[in-house]
């Protein structure tokens, strides 16, 4: 069943039921005429979007069926204004998405035959898109190999126990995978900005931090480190967009509301802790993520191309929005005034 949704049926008071089954066809033909839109379909046809003289688009009709078979239609019709070329960049994004996920399965079955153990760290300020990134990366692993940390603030136990010890009875097993949202590094950036150490706590940990990913790395574990960079504006704009939304309210707390007000401090330690932890078994990388969508598929793509895994498709790895997206922190060092 798909949701008839008609302007025109809206101001006529039309009665009708706003519901029918569509007809088995290949295609779906959207064509826009004086501001409204009309749904028609046609077996065996191509499908148009038939504005004057302007060229045609298509969305196959295994591509429809799938987005009806998913809760997400609504909020995507939402997301898009219900406009043609918007809703085709989503199927494309969801496409690409799906490919890459793939790869990812491949990435994981290798890790786990061969023992290997990955560590990759998500940071970045509030609203970044770290989260999001997150749930594309696991969302088809299995969880019997793979883990994602939140970790709470800590107990009071854990306040007086060595810094990094609630974080080294996370590390992954052989054959694992451990995706940390926010890891060791809040005592580098989020703690000291809302003084929740103190300076002599923080340069101890500044002291100790290298030392401390050089055992783990000799050990065997590989360490990614991505940073998701967003500008002040945007950052703002999420912000506002979560309190409107009920469903979202919950990821605000008064850290983020003050995060607008730190900005320049975060920037303070967040330099210094590019500056000081950057190392080259384990180099801070900056995704720009002021594009969600574009951050998601091209951190996925960055940790792929670290790990050689069997059967990798080398072609899905080539995109030419990586080389914008994915940044080494010395290449990134002069834009980082006008970023986060």
């Amino acid at each position: 069943m798909a949701k008839k949704i008609s302007k025109k049926a809206v101001n006529n008071n039309d009665k009708k039921s706003d519901t029918k089954v569509l007809p088995q066809v290949d295609t779906l033909t959207t064509t826009q005429e004086s501001g409204e839109s009309k749904y028609a379909a046609e077996r065996n046809a191509p499908v148009k979007k038939n504005v004057s003289s302007k060229k045609s688009e298509s969305i196959s009709f295994r591509e429809l069926k799938k987005l009806l078979s998913t809760d997400s239609l609504p909020s995507l019709f939402n997301e898009t204004n219900g406009t043609l070329k918007k809703l085709l960049a989503v199927i494309k994004y969801e496409k690409e998405l799906e490919l890459l996920q793939i790869e990812l399965v491949k990435m994981q079955q290798w890790v786990q035959q061969e023992g290997k153990r990955i560590v990759i760290i998500f940071e970045g300020r509030d609203a970044a898109g770290k989260g999001g990134a997150i749930r594309r990366f696991i969302e088809h692993l299995s969880p019997r190999y793979m883990r994602a940390v939140a970790l709470p603030k800590p107990t009071e136990e854990e306040k007086g126990q060595w810094y990094f010890q609630r974080y080294t009875k996370q590390l992954p097993n052989k054959g694992e995978i451990l995706f940390f949202d926010r890891s060791w590094y809040n005592r580098a950036l989020v703690e000291p900005v809302n003084n929740f150490c103190t300076q002599e706590e923080y340069q101890s940990y500044m002291e100790q931090v290298k030392a401390f990913e050089q055992m783990i790395h000799s050990d065997g574990v590989t360490i990614i480190k991505l940073w998701f960079s967003i500008t002040k504006r945007e950052q703002l704009r999420r912000f506002e967009s979560r309190q409107k939304d009920k469903l979202k309210q919950w990821k605000i707390s008064l850290v983020d509301l003050q995060a607008q007000e730190k900005w320049d401090e975060y920037t303070k330690y967040k330099r210094e802790m590019f500056k000081t932890t950057s190392q080259s078994f384990s180099p801070w990388v900056i995704v720009n993520g002021n594009n969600k969508k574009t951050a998601r598929l091209e951190s996925i793509r960055y940790v792929l191309s670290l790990i050689p895994y069997e059967g990798k498709n080398e072609k899905i790895l080539q995109s030419p929005f990586f080389d914008k997206t994915i940044n080494p922190y010395k290449f990134k060092e002069n834009v980082e005034n006008n970023q986060s």
